[in-house]
């Protein structure tokens, strides 16, 4: 097997692409392992003139604009379950609200249903799921509150590996349902069986740079795509919508570090053509925290997503696991405790030790901020979650790391 340490630059938003299937056919001995490391890891300079200036996409794009009318299903995506056999259905219906006195919508007053098959027609099978609205409160004159659309969340159970399935998502009793789309499950786990493609991308945003790179992730048509923290930047805005080109804003003329929320839906609306039709999985980065009253953090994130968390034993949706094929991935929380003593640490030592290597070969492992980086900015910031957790990771023979965070 391969040790690798890669790291997914952030603002130019690069995507690579894995092919892994080959890579595994390809390896053969001689090549060092991590269980033959530690290793002293390999820096180079860092050349100011990759540095760019990402131009957030204005709501005013096409791309971004809501186009559905009533309670119909938009912001469709996939998810993995922690097995093949298992995907997670995700939508929003209802309008958001933003402003100082808004009215959240009834999360019950809309079913979560999922009409599915082998065939276009019929869906012959149905599945339901729950609904839920998150909000981003500021009890301080001049910042504007905001409440989600229904968020639904459906969980499609008995599949057939390495299969096409057809489905539409809504509430077929309004009548509000979607056209029909289409995913593929995993092949099923196996020493011989991978996926073909797997895009992993990392601080993403949504700016002009993000669609060159999905332009070019989906003209190399991936089977599943890795989002390793950092998806939509919206704590870059404050609540009014202006935006700050800062990266670590405080916003001190304000009580507290805002965000503005309507990004995320932006950023789900544009993501659709997508993540409809392959599976996306994501782990938090740094500016999913978005802190509000009450030291709420990650609301947007844990609401908008589905996560196989208890699929995988987590107790959290800030790290989880999941098979792809012979690929088995471990999404490890950067920002929640990582200390022996943690829930975190205690689950990630049980997900290793229950992994098969002769089912599952492939051991991967992703979190938002690198160990090692020589970039000043971020220079040893996950030194303590080091620490902590890579002798764990070195003992299991962890293949591959990815990472994000970095900037260019």
């Amino acid at each position: 097997m391969v040790s690798m340490l890669l790291s997914v630059p952030a603002v130019v938003s690069t995507c690579l692409l894995l092919f892994l299937a080959n890579l595994v056919g390809n390896v053969r001995g001689g090549i060092p392992t991590t269980l033959d490391g530690p290793f002293k890891p390999v820096t180079v300079p860092f050349d100011e003139s990759l540095r760019g200036h990402a131009v957030d996409l204005p709501p005013t794009d096409p791309r971004l604009i809501r186009r559905v009318k009533g309670f119909e299903p938009e912001q469709i995506s996939v998810a993995l379950s922690a097995t093949y056999d298992s995907v997670w259905i995700s939508w929003i219906t209802g309008k958001f609200q933003i402003g100082y006195n808004i009215k959240p919508l009834n999360p019950k007053s809309v079913a979560s249903v999922v009409h599915y098959g082998k065939l276009r027609f019929p869906l012959s099978h149905e599945a339901r799921g729950n609904s839920l609205i998150y909000n981003q409160l500021y009890p301080f004159e001049g910042l504007r509150n905001y409440s989600s659309g229904i968020i639904h969340h459906v969980r499609l159970t008995g599949l057939k590996p390495d299969t096409l399935y057809y489905y539409r998502c809504g509430d077929p009793s309004i009548p509000a349902m979607s056209d029909i789309y289409y995913f593929k499950t995993m092949p099923i786990s196996g020493p011989k069986s991978y996926p073909g493609r797997i895009a992993v991308v990392g601080d993403l945003g949504l700016t002009y740079n993000t669609t060159s790179t999905i332009d070019h992730l989906i003209s190399n048509k991936p089977d599943l795509v890795l989002l390793i923290g950092d998806v939509t930047y919206a704590n870059l805005y404050r609540t009014n919508g202006t935006g700050s080109d800062c990266y670590s804003c405080s916003f001190p003329d304000t009580p507290i570090h805002e965000t503005y929320q309507p990004r995320w839906d932006y950023w789900g609306r544009f993501m659709q053509p997508l993540v409809s039709r392959v599976p996306i999985m994501v782990i938090e980065g740094n500016h999913e925290i978005e802190e509000q009253v009450e030291s709420r953090t990650f609301s947007a994130y844990s609401a908008r997503f589905a996560f196989p968390s208890e699929e995988s034993g987590s107790l959290s949706t800030l790290y989880y696991s999941f098979n792809a094929g012979g690929i088995h991935f471990i999404m490890l929380g950067a920002y929640v405790s990582y200390k022996k003593s943690g829930d975190q640490y205690r689950w990630l030592e049980g997900d290793l030790a229950n992994v098969n290597r002769s089912v599952t070969p492939w051991l991967v492992a992703t979190w938002h901020p690198p160990w090692y980086n020589s970039y000043q900015a971020h220079y040893k910031e996950a030194e303590c979650m080091r620490v902590e957790m890579e002798e764990l990771l070195y003992s299991y023979g962890v293949d591959i790391v990815l990472n994000g965070h970095k900037l260019l």
